[in-house]
């Protein structure tokens, strides 16, 4: 049986514990979580008791995140770590370019080489803020067609000796399949993720990533700030949006070669660097665990869009899935906001979205279809690119969206051949010098609204 097949194999079994933000607690085998208590003298089966927190201790309790993991060595136990090559990963602050006002858009990332996994295949197009102060986002695009457990070394042109295992110090990966889909094994248990879903791994959890399919595409917001939540409601009530139960978290799932242990190259980044060690055992042994500091998977198609049912497009806003909180209330460090399969029904209205000056920042991805304000086809915005638009560019419909929409029966419309989503962001994203450089950045972007003639009749 291949490699895939042993994936797909197992992801098709899995199983999971609903809601977000909830305090789960799953154990591999019964018995394996203590009662009463976090840190037992001795832990059940001889395993090692360790809190993984990604707040402050005495942050407020409605935002502290942390949780108990109960493993078969601790993580204590590992060699130094030594620095490695960061291949086309960049970090924030981003200098090596100047924040740009211009309208700028890609075509999707090239086919990558032979071999080149999740890891290897990251490649940061720009963002905002410093890792070091935990502020600001980055947006990564990958592209990939072997598993960690058995592609290249972004260090070395070698095989792994058991594959890789990947942990982020400085933010949260929110990750959004684009094409073909994955099995992300993380430290609290298995995570399957296709397009039209997304994976959120909190800061420093550790995971490997293997290929469902022969090729696998798309996007990561890494979010330095304040982790991410649901947004609130307010005048929209209890339901709506994204729902919490719809958020689907691992049960546990270890990894054990016995006391003979193989090698496991674990790598992480930590403030803007990627650093590598090699273990004799999986970091992935953890057999129970209980918390809310934990990764999650949901199905984009769940959400719940409000919209008009009178006139006029609503702001974008009212499509955010998932919002990291900043110090003014109201304003995200990063919103992560998806335009899901919806009706149009808005009278008098024109219905695509409006011409539009933000004072925040948006980078827009298309997973799959159309966009309703864009047109696709060679040379616009097609699955796999995206566009930038920094505070205050100008932007909205194309000539060819204008001018359809424009004369288009007000009938109502259901929109569902299309999945687009937006990373909105306080602060200007800089491109990096690989994103401004690219082959593939479409340097024409600006003629899409060309030909918007003169209409004013005095």
């Amino acid at each position: 049986m291949s490699g895939i097949e042993q994936a797909r194999k197992t992801a098709e079994a899995l199983a999971y514990s609903t809601g977000f933000g909830n305090e789960h607690s799953s154990e591999a085998i019964p018995g394996a979580l203590p009662l009463g208590r976090n840190s037992p003298q001795r832990a059940p089966l001889g395993l090692y008791a360790e809190q993984l927190s990604g707040s402050a201790f005495t942050e407020p309790r409605a935002h502290n995140r942390r949780s108990w993991l109960y493993r078969i060595r601790p993580s204590a136990a590992h060699p130094p770590f030594v620095r490695i090559d960061n291949g086309a990963v960049r970090s924030a602050p981003f200098t090596e370019t100047v924040p740009d006002p211009n309208r700028l858009r890609w075509d999707p990332l090239p086919d990558p080489a032979p071999g080149t996994d999740f890891l290897a295949g990251l490649w940061t197009l720009g963002g905002n803020g410093d890792a070091t102060q935990r502020t600001g986002m980055a947006v990564h695009l990958y592209h990939a067609n072997s598993s960690m457990a058995d592609g290249v070394s972004p260090a070395r042109a070698e095989p792994r000796a058991r594959g890789s295992v990947f942990s982020n110090s400085d933010g949260e990966l929110l990750i959004v399949p684009e094409r073909g889909a994955l099995l992300i094994r993380t430290e609290f248990g298995l995570l399957r993720a296709e397009p039209g879903e997304v994976a959120l791994i909190p800061r420093g959890v550790r995971f490997r990533v293997d290929l469902l399919d022969a090729t696998a595409r798309g996007y990561v917001c890494e979010n330095y700030g304040q982790p991410f939540v649901l947004p609130d409601l307010g005048p929209i009530g209890a339901n709506g949006l994204a729902n919490a139960r719809d958020f689907r978290a691992p049960v546990a799932a270890y990894e054990d070669d016995g006391d003979a242990g193989r090698p496991v190259e674990v790598i992480n980044k930590f403030c803007g660097n990627l650093w590598s060690a090699t273990y004799d055992h999986s970091p992935l042994d953890v057999v129970a665990w209980h918390g809310n500091h934990v990764p999650y998977v949901y199905d984009l198609r769940r959400f719940n869009v409000i919209g008009s049912i009178s006139y006029d497009h609503p702001d974008p806003s009212i499509f955010t899935v998932l919002t990291s909180p900043s110090d003014t209330p109201g304003l995200a460090g990063v919103d992560f906001v998806v335009f899901a399969p919806r009706w149009l029904v808005g009278e008098d209205t024109f219905r695509p979205p409006y011409f539009h000056r933000n004072v925040m920042s948006e980078y827009m991805g298309l997973i799959e279809g159309a966009y309703d304000a864009k047109s696709a086809g060679k040379g616009g915005f097609v699955a796999g690119g995206g566009s930038l638009h920094n505070m205050m560019s100008a932007h909205g419909p194309d000539r060819e969206t204008f001018d359809r929409a424009s004369a288009a029966e007000l009938k109502p419309q259901k929109i569902d051949d299309g999945l687009a989503f937006m990373f909105e962001t306080r602060w200007p994203v800089t491109a990096t010098g690989q994103a401004a450089g690219a082959d593939h950045l479409q340097r024409g972007y600006d003629d899409v609204w060309q030909g918007l003639s003169r209409n004013f009749r005095p």
